[in-house]
């Protein structure tokens, strides 16, 4: 690790942390409908004017993560 990278320890093993982050998307995978949150899918199911039912859910969670540079061992030549 050359640059000053965070760390944590694990089993008294020091592992680095790797920056990433996450996007969650709540959906109505039947009409495609993208909700803020589940509070407004569990909303919209229990709306007598939508024919949304608790089946139509669809979570999708996408992690982006940051590369760091080399991960993985060297073979020696």
């Amino acid at each position: 690790m050359s640059e000053k990278q965070k760390t944590i320890i694990v089993d008294g093993k020091e592992i680095p942390v790797i920056p990433a982050k996450a996007e969650e998307e709540v959906k109505n995978k039947r009409t495609g409908k993208i909700y803020a949150s589940k509070t407004d899918f569990d909303a919209d199911v229990a709306d007598s004017n939508t024919d949304t039912t608790v089946d139509d859910f669809r979570q999708d969670l996408e992690i982006k993560v940051t590369r760091i540079g080399e991960m993985g061992a060297l073979t020696k030549k």
